[in-house]
């Protein structure tokens, strides 16, 4: 292709609004334009490289064994209220109304789309497992759109959906999908890393993140120094040996007996050791949250026995719209809240309203522990079961216990780890130290069980003429946002620097002077290399090398060649030829560039397909 027949805006000054590498060389190398806030046109050259990235993912899903479907991008509104997410998934999701009035939603995910298509089309186990995907436009109402495509309010994403009859079926493509993934990635010329995930709105019993550093990652991810774990903050583990708390001393006959003393305008933990001289991991604390869409069975949990209960739709669980909780964990620690509505099985919760603390535990905020609390269920984390001399709130103003013992003073309802894991503690593979990355997810692999195919009422008969309800697996890919990493990971002050598999075009020929001889000598050189195969985007421009040499930097095709009058008069014609990513240019004989070039890019392209 000649450059005058392309459409490519360059830019020489950035965008104001750029943060990252990748907004700002996507709007000065011609790829995008802004139309609004959160929404951008892909222009000519970077639709060329998203469509790359578009086939690397379909032909790696079709080898997968899944098979591709196209569902509308707007879905009825009942089957997010059959799923129970109409409200759960809240003002991320645009909800519309028809000339009718019927609700409908523009798709922020397929669960329900995909669920819907199965439960209308399965009826006999010898139909399973059952492997879809899509590549389609998604619509999240994002509050602060940022980055580019990086985050934006419209995107595409590949959705793969699964659904099994056996727990065996499912972990088999479950795993399939990784390598699937790790095989999109490579092609991709991506480094990621993969961490274990909490599975938030979309529940499930296990999830996988893909994710790729970053500094301005919306993501924090844990890491074993000794490459032996990887987690998002959301679900991180460490070893609960890492900071034991005080306990009773060695050779006491046991732990003092519980004491309660006045602590005069004293409620927060510093406060507290500066008031005791104790260490912060001597207390234990406690605090009062708001949980919404409660799965749990709370009958005969403290306190909650009359609370009200709801089902979002006729396959759905019951679920108790709102429930009260305290969390009580080491003072030197922080609590997850991921974890903590995780465990809880809450769509999401909140710290509760000083009004509530007060009607909850008769104290004011910073006064509430576990000792003698029994108007709210106790969700204790792991660390507080081996306190034997802790300090808690008392449920009176100013007022605390010392000495409260874990299984003599106090218990709880649930026993779960909620801590938030930080750098410096330890792996809980193998005791290896802690450390932390900004990162951003490219992918998500999640089992989701039979959370969507239960409330939706999808259902088969097994070999023996049973109801089944079957299993199912969710897997989605961000395309923008992969192809935004590829640059963010593949660039230097010039421009950007294409993996051969992503490119838009693989070869750029840059004659010095379009006329003559040059002319003649690009063109079949062009014609040699496109016939090899190759894609070629021949530079006719009548410009100064200057600005052909830095739009074809800043464009980032992976080679370079160079025709001019003096080379080409040689004794042997010759030409310049560069790789983007070095500096140094060599001159090789014209009748050989083709054949060296084209056996140079397969050589790489079989490089990134294999393994």
């Amino acid at each position: 292709m000649k450059y005058s027949q392309t459409f490519i805006p360059t830019l020489r000054e950035e965008p104001g609004d750029a943060v990252i590498a990748s907004h700002r060389l996507m709007f000065r190398a011609g790829m995008i334009r802004k139309l609004s806030n959160g929404l951008f046109t892909y222009l000519p050259l970077g639709l060329r490289c998203f469509r790359k990235v578009e086939a690397i993912i379909r032909e790696e899903m079709n080898a997968a064994g899944s098979l591709e479907v196209k569902p509308p991008v707007v879905v009825p509104g009942e089957l997010w209220k059959e799923s129970g997410r109409w409200e759960s998934m809240g003002e991320g999701m645009l909800r519309v109304k028809n000339r009718l009035g019927g609700d409908f939603v523009v798709s922020p995910t397929a669960e329900e789309a995909f669920t819907a298509l199965v439960r209308d089309e399965l009826s006999s186990y010898r139909q399973l497992p059952i492997l879809l995907y899509q590549i389609n436009t998604k619509y999240r109402d994002e509050i602060r759109p940022r980055y580019g495509v990086m985050r934006g309010r419209e995107f595409v994403m590949k959705d793969a959906y699964s659904y099994h009859d056996s727990e065996e079926s499912l972990d088999e493509h479950y795993r399939a999908q990784g390598a699937a993934y790790r095989r999109i990635f490579k092609r991709c010329g991506l480094t990621v890393l993969s961490v274990k995930a909490d599975s938030g709105s979309m529940g499930g019993s296990g999830s996988e993140e893909f994710m790729v550093e970053s500094e301005v990652g919306d993501n924090t991810l844990l890491l074993c120094a000794n490459g032996d774990y990887a987690a998002n903050v959301e679900k991180a583990e460490c070893r609960r040996d890492d900071a034991p708390p005080r306990k009773a001393a060695e050779g006491s006959p046991g732990p003092a007996p519980l004491e309660t003393i006045d602590t005069p305008n004293v409620k927060t933990i510093g406060e507290l050791c500066a008031f005791l001289k104790a260490r912060p991991g001597d207390f234990v604390k406690t605090l009062i949250y708001r949980a919404v869409n409660v799965e749990l069975d709370l009958s005969t949990a403290p306190g909650c026995g009359d609370l009200p209960r709801r089902k979002t739709s006729p396959g759905a669980p019951e679920t108790y719209p709102e429930a009260f909780f305290a969390a009580a964990i080491r003072g030197d620690l922080e609590v997850n809240e991921v974890k903590l509505a995780a465990a809880l099985k809450a769509s999401e919760i909140s710290l509760a309203a000083d009004a509530d603390v007060v009607r909850l535990t008769g104290a004011p905020v910073g006064f509430a522990g576990p000792v003698g609390l029994n108007t709210l269920p106790i969700v204790l984390d792991q660390t507080v079961t081996a306190m034997d001399d802790a300090v808690t709130g008392a449920l009176e103003k100013d007022k605390h216990h010392r000495h409260a013992a874990y299984g003599r003073d106090f218990g709880g309802w649930m026993i779960a780890d909620i801590r938030t894991v930080k750098a410096g503690d330890r792996c809980p593979l193998c005791g290896g130290e802690l450390y932390e990355k900004k990162g951003n997810e490219l992918g998500h692999i999640f089992k989701l069980g039979r959370k969507y195919t239960a409330s939706m009422g999808v259902s088969y008969l097994d070999e023996n003429g049973k109801t089944r309800v079957p299993l199912m697996g969710s897997y989605g890919i961000g395309l923008d946002r992969t192809l935004a990493s590829i640059i963010e990971e593949h660039h230097d002050e010039n421009g950007v620097i294409w993996p051969l598999s992503v490119a838009p075009w693989q070869v750029i020929i840059i004659p010095i002077k379009y006329q003559g001889a040059v002319r003649e000598a690009a063109d079949g050189l062009a014609a040699e290399l496109e016939a090899a195969g190759l894609e070629v985007l021949l530079d006719d421009r009548d410009e100064r090398p200057g600005v052909k040499f830095n739009d074809a930097d800043l464009l980032g095709i992976p080679w370079r060649v160079v025709a001019g009058d003096k080379n080409l008069a040689a004794a042997v014609p010759a030409v310049e030829v560069k790789r983007r990513s070095e500096k140094e240019a060599r001159l090789t004989p014209l009748a050989a560039a083709a054949g060296e070039i084209a056996a140079a890019v397969r050589g790489e392209l079989a490089a990134l397909t294999a393994g």
